[in-house]
């Protein structure tokens, strides 16, 4: 079965409409299209996020950890772009390739709705931040002007993508290098100031009382390094794009983009979370309200202080919004070409673009803006079990390169040796898992129903690109079923409020 996918993916059809000649986008951009996708409104708040359930220890290990499993999860994009150059828009063409339509389809669905979904997390974080300059009418980002703002800006980046790769790319250059500014002055003033203050050792394992700095016990080390993970597993989304746009580049541009991306935001994501605790306590930054680094940068500096990473925010937001939007259209558009996605789809315009996915996308975007006017909790539940969705993306790539080696398919021209190859596999899909382990079942019960809702339009797909054959093999057909029971259990399980930390979610 494996065998047949993966000729099927290197003898694809073309999409209903050629696609014409695009330019290449050459190292620069592509490592800055990594460096945005991950560097985005987020990292502006990480001193709170991660201070609201870890201590600097625990803080540190978790960056750790978190650094090391990226590192092996970049490193396998980096071979398996080297070794499978043809598998375009990878992080599903990997998956299908490995394990048949089936998974690839759920793989790419799933993660296709985790960018929609974040791109209108994007768009409630860029409207309560345009409250910090025109309060009270963005506060919360869902007011009936922020949703009218979140439309026409959502809609504005649909079209201007549909003008082509070249100038949202250039538009992301300028953007990702902007919104650096602020964030280098508030890395700069807050080491100047940690040298007076020295307050990194004033309660290091989170298992000190302080009433004057606001300290309070966290619970066991492990219990807070878990606590962290899921924010740093969102932080790392992205990771992933110069896999996904591969098809605007060549594989070794790819390879080195995808590590420079990761070793450039590493360094950000450890010095933006950890120096701010040389000037403020634990407690102090667990009770700071959005985005965190203005708070601290004005408690150090004044006014002018808030206002730079206010805009830094709205910058960066607009900057990563961009990238996704580019995103967001690709791998349906990937599917598509070969049927595991409706061919409507698979339509590209003038410029290339996949403009009838990127149409459908912001489309769904637009509804989930209006849900969220409606109502916060249901978007905050969304939004926590979607982050959670786009871990089998990343295990499923991870497995498809451990897999090339066990069955003896590792080319030896490799650039990358086999058994270190093998290593990085295996390292980046423990790392996988042990995401799942920390973020709990209950989430992953109540994601089961996100894929479920995706296995109607997988038999739409099939019966209309191949009447023919067979909707599922025997082994498809069983877990399509069973993940639809699964669904069925967790919807059960979360009407019964026997899914509390999803509801506290």
């Amino acid at each position: 079965m494996t065998q047949q996918t993966d000729t099927s993916i290197r003898e694809g059809k073309p999409g209903d409409a050629e696609t014409p000649p695009v330019k290449k986008l050459g190292l620069f951009a592509m490592t800055l299209l990594v460096v945005s996708a991950m560097f985005g409104g987020g990292v502006f708040n990480i001193p709170q996020n991660m201070a609201q359930s870890a201590a600097l220890g625990a803080i540190l290990i978790a960056w750790l950890i978190s650094g090391l499993g990226i590192f092996f999860l970049a490193r396998s994009f980096q071979v398996l772009a080297d070794v499978r150059p043809e598998l375009t828009s990878g992080i599903y063409m990997y998956a299908r390739a490995g394990f048949g339509r089936l998974a690839g389809f759920l793989i790419a669905w799933g993660y296709w709705l985790s960018v929609a979904f974040g791109n209108v997390g994007y768009a409630v974080l860029l409207m309560d931040a345009l409250n910090y300059f025109f309060p009270p009418y963005f506060v919360g980002g869902n007011t009936w002007q922020a949703t009218l703002g979140s439309s026409a800006i959502i809609w504005g980046l649909c079209f201007l993508v549909m003008r082509g790769v070249q100038g949202a790319s250039l538009l992301n250059n300028i953007g990702t290098l902007a919104k650096l500014v602020p964030i280098t002055v508030f890395l700069l003033v807050v080491v100047y100031f940690s040298f007076s203050r020295d307050l990194f050792g004033s309660d290091f394992l989170g298992n000190v009382t302080d009433q004057s700095l606001q300290d309070k016990p966290l619970g066991g080390l492990v219990d807070q390094i878990k606590g962290t993970m899921l924010v740093t597993l969102w932080m790392y989304i992205g990771i992933e794009s110069a896999v996904v746009m591969s098809d605007k580049s060549d594989a070794r541009t790819v390879s080195r983009a995808t590590l420079l991306g990761y070793f450039l935001v590493t360094v950000l994501f450890v010095l933006v979370s950890v120096l701010p605790f040389g000037v403020m306590s634990q407690g102090q930054l667990a009770s700071m309200a959005p985005p965190s680094t203005a708070a601290i940068l004005g408690s150090l500096v004044g006014l002018w202080g808030e206002i730079l990473i206010n805009v830094g925010v709205i910058i960066a937001l607009l900057s990563s919004w961009l990238v996704w939007t580019l995103l967001v259209a690709q791998l349906p558009w990937a599917c598509a070409k070969d049927g595991t996605f409706p061919r409507l789809f698979a339509r590209t315009n003038r410029a290339g673009i996949a403009s009838v996915s990127l149409i459908i996308s912001t489309a769904i975007m637009q509804a989930a803006i209006i849900l969220v006017y409606f109502s916060d909790n249901a978007w905050n539940l969304m939004l926590s079990i979607t982050g959670v969705v786009i871990l089998p993306a990343y295990i499923g790539s991870a497995a498809f390169l451990w897999k090339i080696i066990a069955v003896g398919a590792y080319p030896s021209t490799a650039r990358v040796g086999r058994g270190t190859a093998l290593a990085v596999s295996l390292m980046a899909t423990a790392f996988g898992f042990w995401l799942v382990y920390a973020a709990g079942v209950q989430f992953m019960l109540a994601a089961a129903v996100i894929y479920a809702l995706g296995v109607p339009v997988f038999v739409w797909a099939r019966k209309s690109g191949a009447p023919e054959e067979p909707v599922f093999t025997v082994v498809e057909g069983a877990f399509a079923a069973g993940l639809v029971l699964l669904a069925g259990l967790a919807l059960w399980m979360l009407f019964n409020g026997w899914l509390p930390q999803v509801y506290a979610g």
